[in-house]
């Protein structure tokens, strides 16, 4: 394979991609939470958590492919496997046994919290790293999740 020639530094982007990869990970876990959450919410707000819910883990979907294809373009592998995901993510997967459709919505709002947090540790390492391509995904993707933090946030008030 040919030498990654992009204007980084072999450290630089091995430091960004891992960001990257911690962002993909906790992108994929909160994805697979919110994926069983939209299978297995009941009560009163059902369909329009079930809709809602939907709207998120699909939007997460895209966004796991854009992430990846950023950490090889930094010529960094990305996660393979389950496993991988899971020692990489600070966001823990869904209890067997689905909550009340309250929970969820607190559940899914500390998630999110979680993911904007470290995806700004990641922007801080790119913007460092002068890899502007990664912090504007990465500025991107705060942005989201804000925005549906603050939706969630609104379902608990």
């Amino acid at each position: 394979m040919s030498t990654v020639d992009i204007g980084l530094a072999e450290n630089a982007r091995n430091a960004v991609a891992e960001a990257l990869n911690a962002t993909l990970a906790d992108t994929y876990s909160l994805y697979m939470k919110t994926h069983a959450y939209h299978w297995n919410v009941t009560g009163p707000q059902f369909h329009t958590l079930h809709i809602m819910f939907e709207e998120q883990y699909r939007e997460m979907w895209a966004a796991l492919d854009e992430i990846a294809e950023r950490v090889r373009a930094l010529g960094v592998f990305a996660p393979t496997s389950g496993k991988q995901f899971a020692e990489l993510s600070a966001i823990d997967s869904a209890d067997s046994n689905p909550p009340s459709a309250s929970t969820m919505i607190e559940r899914l709002l500390a998630d999110h919290e979680t993911l904007i947090k470290r995806a700004r540790e990641g922007l801080s390492t790119a913007e460092e790293s002068g890899d502007a391509a990664s912090a504007d995904l990465l500025t991107v993707r705060i942005q989201i999740h804000e925005k549906t933090a603050w939706m969630l946030r609104a379902l608990t008030q």
